[in-house]
């Protein structure tokens, strides 16, 4: 688990103080786990207390394990500068975060929902929402497409509670998507979110996340390259974990 999902997994615990640490840390990923925790304390300007709370809020016992777990997150994987090689890796985390990830809760949302949206922020997101739609028709469960933000904005007012919301971002902090989100949250109208492996606005506001390990390339020309088959293999894990779900379903009846 990256440092980013830990936070998004204990958001409502941390202070505006614990943020301004995180600040730091985040911006200095590459170096802080060299510091001690008074150099830590040191260099965010706060106390030893405020570094020890914070590590402990994320779960750790101490700095000295958290210390451990920035020094891992940062050490490079092999063949990190093969683009090929880091699809391959991408793909393999995804592999084994959708392995151990419990969707029940959000097949669930899906079976009992009256009507379920499926949004894509971006042309390849929008690809990724019609793979899923194309998919969830063969158990008849027929996702509506938003195709673009101007349709989801004149909408908002017609969504219900009983409705479900699928929500496809790269970063999770698309500036015209935020105020949609803050609606849907605002009327008690749940949503799943998709984004890359990263703190996020969207991953905030709703408890159920699923992530797609997505790292960018850089090429020697400074073209980033992202990959989005990380994005479609969690649709099709999502999908097949609601195939699963109804199949036990009908077995227990």
């Amino acid at each position: 688990m990256s440092l980013e999902e830990l936070v998004n997994q204990h958001y409502a615990k941390l202070n505006d103080n614990d943020f301004y640490i995180l600040k730091y840390i985040l911006n200095h990923k590459h170096t802080c786990y060299h510091l001690g925790i008074n150099d830590m304390a040191k260099a965010c300007n706060v106390s030893r207390s405020s570094i020890l709370r914070l590590a402990q809020k994320l779960g750790f016992s101490g700095y000295s394990e958290f210390r451990v777990f920035l020094k891992w997150e940062d050490q490079p994987e092999e063949g990190e500068n093969m683009t090929f090689e880091k699809l391959l890796d991408d793909i393999e985390a995804n592999v084994k975060y959708v392995k151990s990830k419990d969707m029940t809760e959000m097949c669930r949302l899906i079976d009992e929902a009256k009507r379920i949206f499926v949004y894509g922020s971006g042309t390849a997101q929008r690809v990724c929402a019609r793979e899923l739609q194309r998919m969830f028709v063969s158990r008849r469960k027929y996702l509506i497409l938003i195709q673009d933000i101007t349709e989801f904005d004149i909408m908002c007012d017609d969504f219900k509670v009983d409705d479900v919301f699928i929500i496809i971002s790269l970063s999770g902090e698309t500036p015209e998507l935020i105020p949609q989100v803050r609606t849907l949250s605002a009327k008690g109208v749940p949503f799943i979110s998709i984004t890359n492996l990263k703190n996020n606005v969207l991953a905030q506001t709703t408890p159920y996340n699923l992530y797609a390990t997505s790292k960018p390339v850089t090429l020697s020309d400074k073209t980033e390259i992202v990959a989005f088959a990380p994005f479609f293999l969690v649709g099709e894990a999502l999908f097949r974990a609601y195939v699963d779900y109804k199949e036990l379903e009908n077995f227990d009846k």
